[in-house]
């Protein structure tokens, strides 16, 4: 039933048991000789249930849900201009379908913008309308009346969730507040000040290799061409503040933070 599920949207999946990560069960989007799939990869000790809520193959979308043990997760699978992807929904939303997962991907303040902009509903699972703009993972919402000092402006920006991702580069950027974190390839995520000198104190081998200062969750502001090798180029006319989907507050993503 899983397979024909996928089947319905043209793609592929795949089921393995392995080592247990961030959760119980992960869905990740793969590649071998025959293009690209979806693996559904679950903790050896458990045998996950699997059910596939709502399917959308016109949109080429499907909502699934896995029950592992005491735990429940949704994942949105689908595709996004040129490639499938897969997004992890928060547990806190009750979500059944594939629309209301779009719905609950998108953040607070992207909502409330397409309340204030009078957004209709079939304009709302647009990647461009009133009240924002979307490249993959990213909004961008309008902020017609900001004003920037030429000296505070980036040139090619990246925006990127975590060292391991591939970034999205603005034109212009603008970045202000958020927590500085040390990241490196021992934490890809970052490290706060106090575990960052812990770990040097912990583990001489950290301290012989390189370490970036970077912005964990900034406010970020970006204007010009947007672009990424697996999405179409934006251009947004005048500065728009960056939203990130709310992905990364699901326990099946708790390892995804917005580095800057």
């Amino acid at each position: 039933m899983l397979e024909k599920a996928f089947e319905k949207l043209g793609a592929r999946v795949r089921i393995e048991a392995g080592g247990r990560d961030s959760a119980p069960v992960s869905v990740d989007i793969r590649r071998d000789d025959r293009g690209e799939f979806f693996l559904l990869k679950h903790d050896a000790k458990i045998e996950p249930d699997l059910t596939v809520l709502n399917v959308r193959p016109k949109d080429r979308h499907l909502l699934l849900m896995a029950r592992a043990g005491n735990e429940k997760y949704k994942f949105l699978c689908g595709h996004d201009e040129r490639h499938w992807f897969v997004a992890a929904i928060p547990e806190s939303a009750p979500v059944s379908n594939v629309d209301q997962a779009k719905a609950a991907l998108k953040p607070f303040a992207v909502r409330g913008r397409e309340v204030h902009a009078g957004v209709r509903t079939k304009e709302k699972n647009r990647r461009r309308n009133r009240a924002f703009v979307r490249q993959g993972e990213w909004f961008f919402v309008p902020v017609p009346d900001l004003e920037i000092p030429a000296m505070l402006i980036l040139k090619h920006g990246p925006l990127v969730r975590s060292r391991m991702g591939k970034p999205h580069w603005a034109e212009y950027c603008y970045r202000e507040g958020g927590k500085t974190v040390y990241v490196s390839q021992m934490a890809p995520q970052g490290l706060t000040e106090g575990e960052y000198r812990k770990r040097l104190h912990d583990d001489p081998a950290a301290g012989r290799i390189l370490w970036q200062t970077m912005q964990r969750d900034p406010s970020v502001y970006v204007r010009g061409r947007i672009t990424h090798p697996d999405h179409a180029t934006v251009v947004l006319d005048g500065w728009h503040r960056v939203h990130m989907n709310t992905e990364t507050k699901a326990k099946a993503n708790a390892a995804v933070v917005f580095l800057d």
